[in-house]
C-alpha cells in the first residue's frame, strides 16, 4: 500500500483515470480535485506503482477530527483487480474501520468484497444502489427561461444553512460544515426570486458530483431546478469535469429529468456503502 503524495505521478495518474471514464468518474472527480489544491484534504492510496490494480482515495488522517462524521470521512474506490482490492480494504489499514464513513464504488464486486472485509472485521456495513447518470454536452440541455426579477448566483456563505435545513440527510452540525466545505471550495448555482431568495440550488462535491440538487416546495413545477443544474454544468464542464450525478433506484422523478436533459444512464449500478 502505496500513499500517491508526489504531484507529477498525481497528474499522471489523472490522465491515466481519464482514459477509463466512466468507470474510474468518481476517484477521478477527487484525484482532479486533489490536483486542483486539494482543498478538502484528501489523499490518494494505491496497493502499487506504477503499475497499480486499485485506487482509493480518503481524508488525509489531519483532517479527521471526529470519527463519528460521515459527511468528511468519505472513500471513493477503483478497481483493475478485485481481489486486490479486497486485500487493501480488508487486510490494510487503507480504510479506518473505527470510523464511520462511506465509500463511493462504480463497480460490481465492490460491494460483495467490501462487505467480506466487514464481516472479517465483525461491524456493520449497508450497501445502496444507485444508478449512475452522465452528461456528455451540457450545451446541448435546452431548458426555461428565468421570469423577470429571477436571477442566477453562485453560493455562499449566507445559504448553509437553508441548505442544511432542507436537506434530509442533514440538519446537524456534522452536515452544516460539510455543506459550508462544499461550497467555499466547489463550484455550485443557485436561483435568487424578486427579493433575492434562494430558492433553487444545485452543487458541485470533492468528488466532482453534481449534487444536492433541490427547489424550495412552493417554487416547484416550473423548471427551476433544471435551469439551475444546467448553470452547475457548465461551470464544471468549462473546468474540464466529466459531468455526472448519482440517482437512488426508486427516484423516477429525478431519472426522467435527467433523461429529459440529455444525461445516460449507465447500464451498470453504482454504490454507496456505508459503515456506522
Amino acid at each position: 500500500m502505496l500513499v500517491l503524495s508526489c504531484p507529477y505521478k498525481l497528474r499522471l495518474l489523472e490522465g491515466i483515470l481519464r482514459k477509463s471514464l466512466p468507470q474510474t468518474i468518481v476517484v477521478h472527480g477527487a484525484v482532479m480535485n486533489i490536483n486542483r489544491g486539494n482543498p478538502v484534504g484528501h489523499e490518494v492510496i494505491v496497493d502499487s506503482w506504477p503499475e497499480f490494480k486499485v485506487v482509493l482515495t480518503r481524508p488525509c488522517k489531519e483532517i479527521v477530527t471526529d470519527p463519528s462524521d460521515m459527511y468528511t470521512n468519505v472513500y471513493a474506490a477503483f478497481y483493475q483487480d478485485l481481489d486486490a482490492y479486497r486485500r487493501l480494504v480488508k487486510d490494510t489499514d487503507a480504510v479506518n474501520w473505527d470510523h464511520t464513513f462511506h465509500l463511493f464504488g462504480t463497480q460490481e464486486g465492490i460491494p460483495e468484497a467490501t462487505q467480506d472485509a466487514a464481516a472479517a472485521k465483525q461491524t456493520n456495513l449497508s450497501v445502496t444502489p444507485h444508478f449512475l447518470y452522465v452528461l456528455s454536452d451540457p450545451n446541448k440541455w435546452h431548458t426555461g427561461r428565468l421570469e423577470p426579477g429571477f436571477r442566477l448566483s453562485s453560493l455562499n456563505s449566507s445559504n448553509v444553512d437553508l441548505l442544511n435545513e432542507t436537506w434530509p440527510y442533514g440538519r446537524n452540525e456534522q452536515s452544516r460544515r460539510y455543506l459550508a466545505k462544499m461550497i467555499q471550495h466547489f463550484p455550485s448555482s443557485g436561483i435568487l426570486n424578486q427579493e433575492g431568495h434562494l430558492i433553487s440550488w444545485a452543487l458541485m462535491d470533492l468528488f466532482g458530483t453534481q449534487t444536492h440538487g433541490y427547489t424550495l416546495p412552493s417554487f416547484r413545477g416550473k423548471g427551476y431546478l433544471a435551469i439551475t443544474a444546467k448553470a452547475l454544468c457548465m461551470q464544471a464542464y468549462k473546468a474540464g469535469y466529466p459531468l455526472y450525478g448519482f440517482v437512488v433506484l426508486n427516484n423516477n422523478n429525478m431519472q426522467r429529468a435527467l433523461e429529459k436533459g440529455g444525461y445516460q444512464k449507465l447500464s451498470e449500478l453504482s454504490y454507496l456503502c456505508f459503515h456506522s
